[in-house]
């Protein structure tokens, strides 16, 4: 088992047997595990950011209608099935946030986005591996406030890789 497959397992029995868990009472008695793509590995990066000169504070709804205030840091450059797209990443006072949508959502991945915290490797490079794109609590539980993904975040590719729609 690689450290990806150990990482899943070991959220799998969180989600199942811990108190902190986001899913309901209900939900734990019938859980038999998230779905995950099969790793991939052109979609583990090590990318840099183009740092904004005119960084700006946002504030980003949730989905419980509050909001949460980001700065908006700079943005990256990356190939999907040969087509070129754009991220942008944000900074919060607890680190690194990447929020993005695919088009797959809604069908394969949770419709308002997934979620990964790119790892700063210096020099303005991060690690962004989108094999750990995660579904926010909101996608299990609806008493969960969880940040909207911002329209520049909203990509026309696929993202095959990470968590999937939970049903």
């Amino acid at each position: 088992m690689n450290r990806l497959q150990e990482f899943q397992k070991m959220k799998d029995d969180y989600f199942a047997h811990d108190g902190q868990s986001p899913l309901t009472p209900g939900q734990k008695k019938v859980f038999k595990g998230l779905k995950y793509y099969p790793p991939n590995p052109s979609l583990n990066l090590e990318v840099t950011v183009g740092e904004f000169t005119n960084k700006q504070h946002i504030e980003m709804q949730t989905t419980t209608g509050d909001t949460q205030v980001y700065l908006r840091y700079g943005s990256f450059v990356f190939m999907v099935d040969d087509q070129t797209v754009e991220l942008t990443i944000y900074q919060s006072e607890s680190g690194w946030f990447l929020p993005f949508v695919d088009s797959l959502a809604g069908k394969e991945t949770y419709p308002a986005g997934r979620y990964l915290e790119p790892e700063p490797l210096g020099d303005d490079r991060f690690k962004v591996d989108f094999n750990q794109a995660y579904n926010p609590y909101c996608a299990y539980n609806d008493t969960w406030s969880c940040p909207l993904t911002p329209f520049e975040n909203r990509l026309k590719v696929p993202i095959r890789a990470g968590e999937k729609l939970f049903k």
